[in-house]
Order: C-alpha cells, then sequence, then structure tokens
C-alpha cells in the first residue's frame, strides 16, 4: 500500500509512534520553527526556561506582525525583547514592516517536504508548496526549538480530489469556502487535507496557500499540496530553486476519506457572521449594503492577490458609503506593487493602504462602524474579533471584496465584465535586509537579553494531583473559540506579555464577570460545549485561565490545538461520556473529581456533582505521555524530568 504526501514527510522525520495507528500518539522531527510577537514573548520566556544555549532546529525565525500598532510603549518593549532573545538563541529576527510571518515564510523560508511548527494556527500555510507545517501552542514551539519532538496524534488522511478548472471571478478563497460548507468547522478535526487531482495543476503556490492556510478553520491538523512543476517555478522565482524537491502521493495510497470538488462548477462564496462555515453563494445575498472592506491578512495578500485587486480598481472609485482598506503581506510584495504602478491604481481609486502586518485581521485597527457590515478576504469572522461587538463579518474573495467596494453593496464580481489579465513577473524583487540573522554562537555571550516592565513571568502550572474539588466558574456553549477565552484586538494585544493584566479579560466576551468570580474561587472548573477551544493557537486561552485557578475543563469536545495547549499548561480537560450530561451541570455547582491518578491511566473519571448529588463519567482521552505532563505539572516540568 501507497503512501499519501503526508505519510511520506512524517515516516521521514518519525523518532517515535506507530504511523498505521491513527489517532496514537507519534513524534516528529522538526526543521524549522517561527514565532509571532503576539504568542512569541511567552514562546521565548518558556526557552529561556529550558537553559538550552541555542536552539537546534535548522532555521527558526521571530516575526514581528501581529502588535505594530504601537499605541503605548508595551509593542515596543516586547518586539525588543523578542529581538534580543533571538539574536542570543540562533533566531532570525524578521522586523516590523517585513510582513506576516506566514507569506514571508513561504517566500523566503519554507522547503517542500520539511517540517515547520509554529506559534500561531496558521502556520499551515506553508503546505502551499509540500511542507508539512502545524500551528501549536508556544511551549510546544519552545521545545522544538530546544530541539525536542513534536507529539502529536497520527492523523487521519483526507483528499480532496479537484476537477476542471476555476471560472474567472471564481477564486482558491471560493474553494476553501466551499470546503468549510462541506466540512464545517470541525469537519477536519484529526486530519490531514490532502489537496490532489487535475485541478491542482493550475494552482500556483501562493493560491494553494490561500486553501492550506484555511485549511485551519477545518480543525485539521493540517492541509498539504504536491510539490510539482508549479511549485519549483515558485521557488525559482525566490532565487530558492535549490530547497526544491518533487513530491507527490503514490497512486495506491489509500485516504479515509475522498472529496470531490469540480472547480468548473464553482462559484463566488462568502462566509457569513459568525463563522467560517456559514457559507452561501454571493448572489444569493447580492445587496446587503456593505459599509467597510478590508483586502489582506495571511489569507489573501500575496502579490497575485494584490495585483489582481489593482487590475480590478483601475479606473473605478471605492463608493462613499464604503471605507476600503489594502494590506499588502510582505514588504517584498508592497515592493513590487510600488514599482509595477499598481499600487497608484488602488490608491487612486479611494482605498487606504495599511502596514504589511495583521492589522485588521487581528483586530488590530480599522475596525467597523457600529452594526456595521464588513466583508475581509480573511480568515475568521468571530463575533467581536474585528474590535466592534456588534459588526457583521463576512469572508470573501479579493475579487468579491472590490466588486462590493466599488457598488457598495455585496456583489457577485462575475458582474464586473471581462477579468482583466494579471501577469506575474518571473522573479521576484528578494531583499532580506529586514531579517536580522542572529548572533554567532561565540558572540551570544556578550548578548543582553532586554526586558521591559510589562513583560511578567508566566504562571506557575500545578501537578494534576489525585483529588479536584472546585466550583463550576463559568458553562459555555458550542464553538467557543479562543478569541471568546482570550480575546484579540488593540485593547488587549499589547498585554500579552503581562498575564495578571490580561487576565481581566478573559472569557470577557461571555461574561464579564469571570475574571473576578475565578479569582475569588480560587480554584474552578470550566464546562464546555462542542469543539471548544477552536481557532488561535494562542497558549494565552490556556494561560490566563491556569493564572485564575482553572484546574479542569469538562467539554463535550476539544479543538486539536488548545486541548494540546491546556495539557501543556497542567489543566485538565476531560469529555462526557454521555453528551446529556452537559445539560445537567449549572454554573456555581461543587463538582469533585477523585481517583484522578487511576483515572487518567484507565481513561474513565467519574465526577460527582455534590451540589445536586448526581455522579456522571468522563473520558480522559490521554496519551500516556500527556498523562505523565499532567501528573509533572505541565509541558516544561516534564520536560526538566525528561529531557
Amino acid at each position: 500500500m501507497g503512501l499519501s504526501i503526508a505519510q511520506k514527510i512524517i515516516a521521514s522525520h518519525l523518532l517515535e509512534g506507530d504511523m498505521s495507528r491513527p489517532g496514537g500518539d507519534i513524534a516528529i522531527k522538526i526543521d524549522q520553527t517561527l514565532t509571532q510577537d503576539a504568542t512569541g514573548t511567552m514562546a521565548y520566556l518558556e526557552f529561556e526556561t529550558m537553559g538550552i544555549p541555542r536552539v537546534r532546529t535548522e532555521r527558526s525565525v521571530a516575526y514581528i506582525d501581529h502588535n505594530t500598532l504601537g499605541t503605548g510603549f508595551e509593542n515596543a518593549d516586547d518586539h525588543r525583547y523578542i529581538g534580543s532573545v533571538a539574536k542570543k538563541y540562533g533566531v532570525y529576527f524578521s522586523r516590523p514592516g517585513n510582513g506576516i510571518c506566514h507569506q514571508v515564510h513561504l517566500e523566503r523560508f519554507g522547503r517542500p517536504g520539511a517540517t515547520l511548527i509554529g506559534s500561531d494556527s496558521h502556520t499551515p500555510t506553508c503546505g502551499g508548496l509540500g511542507m508539512l507545517s502545524f500551528g501549536a501552542g508556544g511551549m510546544d514551539v519552545a521545545v522544538a526549538m530546544g530541539g525536542g519532538a513534536y507529539h502529536i496524534a497520527m492523523p487521519k488522511i483526507y483528499k480532496v480530489e479537484l476537477t476542471g478548472r476555476l471560472r474567472p471571478f471564481v477564486t482558491p478563497k471560493d474553494i476553501s469556502l466551499e470546503i468549510l460548507r462541506i466540512l464545517s468547522v470541525k469537519g477536519g478535526v484529526g486530519a490531514v487535507i490532502e489537496w490532489g487531482g487535475e485541478g491542482v495543476s493550475s494552482l500556483t503556490v501562493p493560491e494553494r496557500a490561500t486553501i492550506t492556510n484555511m485549511g485551519t478553520e477545518l480543525g485539521a491538523t493540517t492541509s498539504i499540496f504536491p510539490s510539482d512543476e508549479m511549485t519549483r517555478k515558485f521557488l525559482s522565482a525566490q532565487g530558492r530553486e535549490d530547497v526544491y524537491v518533487p513530491l507527490d502521493a503514490d497512486p495506491d495510497a489509500v485516504y479515509d476519506r475522498v472529496i470531490h470538488i469540480d472547480l468548473d462548477t464553482l462559484e463566488p462564496l462568502i462566509a457569513c457572521p459568525h463563522s467560517p462555515d456559514n457559507v452561501v453563494t454571493v448572489a444569493s445575498i447580492a445587496g446587503k449594503p456593505v459599509d467597510q472592506v478590508c483586502v489582506g491578512s495571511c489569507t489573501n495578500s500575496s502579490l497575485y492577490d494584490m495585483l489582481k485587486v489593482s487590475a480590478l480598481l483601475k479606473g473605478r472609485v471605492v463608493a462613499p458609503s464604503v471605507s476600503m482598506s489594502v494590506s499588502p503581506g510582505s514588504r517584498q510584495v508592497l515592493t513590487m506593487l510600488s514599482a509595477s504602478g499598481a499600487l497608484v491604481d488602488i490608491l487612486a481609486s479611494g482605498a487606504r493602504l495599511l502596514e504589511c502586518a495583521c492589522g485588521p485581521c487581528i483586530g488590530m485597527g480599522f475596525s467597523p462602524n457600529s452594526g456595521g457590515v464588513s466583508l475581509r478576504t480573511f480568515n475568521r469572522n468571530f463575533e467581536g474579533r474585528s474590535g466592534t461587538a456588534d459588526a457583521g463579518v463576512y469572508l470573501v474573495s479579493p475579487e468579491t471584496a472590490v466588486a462590493s467596494a466599488i457598488t457598495g453593496v455585496i456583489t457577485d464580481p462575475c458582474t464586473l465584465g471581462e477579468m482583466p489579465e494579471v501577469k506575474m513577473p518571473a522573479s521576484f524583487a528578494v531583499d532580506d535586509s529586514a531579517v536580522i540573522p542572529p548572533a554567532s554562537p561565540e558572540e551570544a555571550d556578550a548578548v543582553e537579553i532586554l526586558r521591559g516592565p510589562n513583560i511578567k513571568p508566566f504562571p506557575s502550572p500545578r501537578p494534576v494531583g489525585d483529588i479536584i474539588s472546585a466550583a463550576v466558574s463559568l458553562k459555555v456553549g458550542d464553538n467557543i473559540t479562543t478569541d471568546h477565552i482570550m480575546p484579540a484586538g488593540s485593547k488587549i494585544l499589547p498585554y500579552r506579555s503581562n498575564i495578571p493584566y490580561l487576565s481581566q479579560f478573559c472569557f470577557a466576551v461571555c461574561d464579564k464577570s469571570f475574571s473576578e468570580r475565578a479569582k475569588s474561587l480560587g480554584e474552578s472548573i470550566v464546562i464546555g460545549g462542542e469543539n471548544y477551544g477552536q481557532g488561535s493557537s494562542r497558549e494565552h486561552a490556556a494561560l490566563v485561565p491556569l493564572y485564575l485557578g482553572v484546574r479542569a475543563v469538562i467539554a463535550k469536545s476539544f479543538a486539536r490545538i488548545h486541548v494540546a495547549n491546556l495539557i501543556n499548561a497542567g489543566i485538565l480537560p476531560l469529555t462526557f461520556s454521555d453528551p446529556a450530561d452537559y445539560d445537567h451541570i449549572s454554573e456555581g455547582d461543587a463538582l469533585e473529581l477523585s481517583d484522578l491518578e487511576n483515572g487518567m491511566a484507565t481513561g474513565v473519571v467519574t465526577v460527582k456533582n455534590k451540589t445536586t448529588g448526581d455522579t456522571y463519567e468522563l473520558a480522559a482521552s490521554l496519551t500516556e505521555r500527556q498523562r505523565e505532563m499532567l501528573l509533572c505539572g505541565g509541558l516544561l516540568a516534564y520536560t526538566k524530568v525528561h529531557g
């Protein structure tokens, strides 16, 4: 039996485990890591505690792309800290303004057949060039930088077979929205999404990267494309053809599920508020007034995307009722837009140029008006993520974004007439001067780590122990995101390095009184529904509850990265054996989890509701390593004991 693309890369990097057992624990060698500044300070604080003098990866890169809206000293201090720690420990430092981590890594560092983990959930973007790339929590990234293995459950492999060819005005973003419509935001949990079929050959690497980027919204472990002639052309244009290797699935590879998408019949799609899988055709809601349009983010900020936007805006003006922003994904993209004259057409339309950064996607500026309708080429439209609690955010392609910006209402771009021809250059403008190399090993000892007053130590986890007796501090429903648990945005993001201050915002989207209630309880338990913790990889969604005394989370099901972050932080994740038991627990109930060491070993934990007198059976779906981590008090404590 042949192997899929993902299975081939896993096999070549496998350190522990059995690939033949989906769901079983495997450990793989990591070639590259990336961090960004919203999660990077924690990752590097954690790395420092390990006492390792230098990173042991092939390449580690620290990007500054999230906290760039310097409204106070906090962001600048974080950047300075990350720059100094990168210089000392062997990490390359991508300066503010150089671009979004996923776009820059795709352009300058990713390579087919290699492995990458990043402290950002959209790290699978590099799957667009045949790289096995995972989003992970900062602790996992810190361990990988120290040479440690990355542990995951051996994924199932789903294949998406593409046939036909995209028509004008139909885009890879529409492919992403179509697979979300098919699978939902939890349909990819536990699986790698592998893209193949004859329709793949017409998609460029940046177009493929749009699709692998949004695979994160499926809850997938990662997504990956073959490395083929299109991959070689992209790497050659970046001056990196030397890292190209061909990579494809064996003809007799076996998949757990095969999904067929006919590109010939696909039409422009749109994700409605407040979930990426709330997908309908653009034509079905055409005519709805639009207040704001944003083009950019790690999903749709490539040179090809920007050139199409420019071509469609040329000679046209953004509607007076619409505020439009454009954010190129990297300095390379912005430089080439400017040099080609395409930037002039964007600016002449009335669109506003923003920095080469995440910006509005993470809630850092350009928030919509109250109750506004915002069309965004981003990957998430969670409630409140834009910075405006009652805004309606829709996810669209750049073509749909431009058509709607021009008309002032949601508009099917197919109504614009002929799609202008957009030609890509044979080579890209390469200038890596904004990527600062680290000090040499000989010079590293003299490098001083620069810490500002906003950088506080992360909370210390403690061993789970045999009994947890605590009240329920919060009960939430299905599809709770990390934005619910630990919100993003310009008012909060600057405090990512300050867990005590950050704690006052924990679960504020769900219940503004949670933080004070949790503090007053001392220790508590959170109850959740299906797909608890979907969205970002931010480990703050585990570290802040840890700081507030949350000892366990009991849910119907968990998102992959978040459950790993909970375990890394020493918080016990449990699931209801009978989901109906969720209905019998209320906020404020006193729960007792006993005989936990045995329960974690057998996979069955009994909880007694001391308020009602009921007992419920819970599943502890833990590997032996995860159980030992919880008994030690989290990943860092485990690493100190076991190496």
